[in-house]
């Protein structure tokens, strides 16, 4: 074994990337070399797909190297990954937050412990203790205050691969977040599967918006908090009134919204109509009147007509939502949607880009409406931030990285302001 430090290869979401640290801190500990880990994604065929591609081009590159796959689709199929010559270890979204994998790993890398470390997820009812006090930008924490999800959405994989939801209590997350302001950061940024059902396994089955109070009001020091992706139909009275009366909530939500059309809401499995939806963001929007808007949309969900997908347009203007996410659908195997009559493959993708173009046209539109306008803007490199609303920002000459400057737009290139 060479004293080659572990290679971290990470797909998918936010929360991968922060576990990915989590895994470097572990490895680290235990002292292990000689590794590539791949943090595989599995919210789409598609990234499955891209895993075992990423894999093999990492076996080519890396001969003499243990390689080892986890993340969410080591988890929802290891025998796929467990037949791939390339790949010596599979494990699992749970065991790959124990030190104790990493540890035993150590004591043997020659192939004493299991080959195939993957538990059934669904009995784990705690999340992992494994907090990481820095991960994103020197300017901006993330801080994983949730895992896993109780709805069974049509489409999707990921309950399957991340369990049932499971709540960091609010204590732990306060003690976290005053570590990361006494290292120097100025935004934390609140993550997980399904954020909105924070806190409904804990004693009181306390909601987001509790939490969010909660640390604006012990962590007073807290320059700015963040929330990533929620369920705009699970939002509380706390998050709302957070909204409206905490500046130091910053005005970007996420939303996952993935279409505009009732029928196909339904046939979604999703909790929210387009009236709900639209609703959400016209309250949102009278509570904050800066607040900006993102969203993730599927493009050719099984069943979807020209008609639908119209709706999903036109839910862009009628949400005013800025950021799009697009997701082009792909069937997962052994989910309801993947039995439903399927959209044709060009039909996706001419819809998917579609989608996109009215996603930049809205994107431009922010922009424009930025020039002027005077901005606290987060350093996250000497020559980019992002104002409070997550937009990009370029600076001609250099800034304070991690600090918050206060500058005035002069105008806008590709999909960033300038300063």
């Amino acid at each position: 074994m060479s004293a080659k430090p572990p290679v971290f290869h990470t797909l998918g979401c936010r929360l991968n990337a922060y576990e990915t640290e989590a895994m470097r801190e572990m490895t680290t500990e235990a002292g292990l070399s000689g590794l590539v880990i791949v943090n595989t994604c599995a919210v789409t065929s598609e990234a499955v797909r891209k895993a075992r591609q990423d894999i093999r081009r990492l076996r080519r590159q890396n001969p003499d190297a243990t390689l080892v796959v986890t993340g969410c689709a080591a988890q929802t199929e290891p025998e796929t990954f467990a037949a791939m010559p390339e790949v010596d270890r599979v494990i699992g979204n749970t065991e790959k937050m124990q030190a104790a994998t990493w540890a035993n790993m150590a004591a043997d890398l020659i192939g004493e412990t299991e080959r195939v470390q993957v538990d059934d997820i669904m009995s784990v009812t705690e999340t992992a203790g494994h907090l990481i006090d820095g991960f994103g930008t020197r300017a901006r924490a993330y801080v994983q205050v949730q895992n896993g999800c109780d709805h069974r959405c049509t489409f999707c994989i990921i309950p399957f691969g991340r369990g049932n939801s499971r709540s960091v209590p609010a204590g732990v997350v306060v003690d976290q977040i005053k570590r990361l302001v006494d290292r120097g950061y100025n935004e934390v940024v609140l993550t997980g599967v399904d954020l909105t059902s924070w806190g409904s396994d804990l004693p009181g089955a306390p909601r987001l918006g509790d939490l969010v109070m909660r640390i604006l009001r012990l962590v007073p020091d807290l320059a700015r908090l963040r929330i990533s992706s929620i369920d705009s139909i699970e939002a509380d009275e706390n998050l709302m009134a957070a909204i409206a009366t905490e500046p130091r909530l910053m005005p970007h939500l996420h939303l996952s919204l993935q279409h505009g059309d009732d029928l196909i809401l339904k046939r979604m499995k999703r909790r929210h109509l387009r009236d709900d939806a639209i609703a959400f963001c016209e309250e949102a929007r009278r509570l904050r009147p800066d607040i900006v808007f993102g969203a993730d949309i599927i493009a050719g969900f099984p069943t979807e007509t020209e008609v639908a997908f119209g709706n999903s347009l036109k839910l862009v203007d009628d949400c005013g939502l800025t950021w799009l996410h697009v997701f082009p659908y792909s069937p997962r195997p052994g989910t309801p949607a993947a039995r439903m009559p399927q959209v044709g493959g060009a039909a996706i993708k001419d819809r998917a880009a579609r989608l996109r173009d009215i996603g930049a046209a809205a994107v431009a539109a922010h922009l424009a409406t930025q020039q002027g306008k005077t901005h606290r803007i987060l350093m996250e490199n000497p020559r980019m931030g992002r104002t409070e609303q997550f937009t990009e920002v370029d600076f001609s000459t250099d800034q304070p990285e991690g600090a918050i400057i206060t500058a005035q737009i002069t105008g806008h290139a590709g999909a960033r302001l300038t300063a």
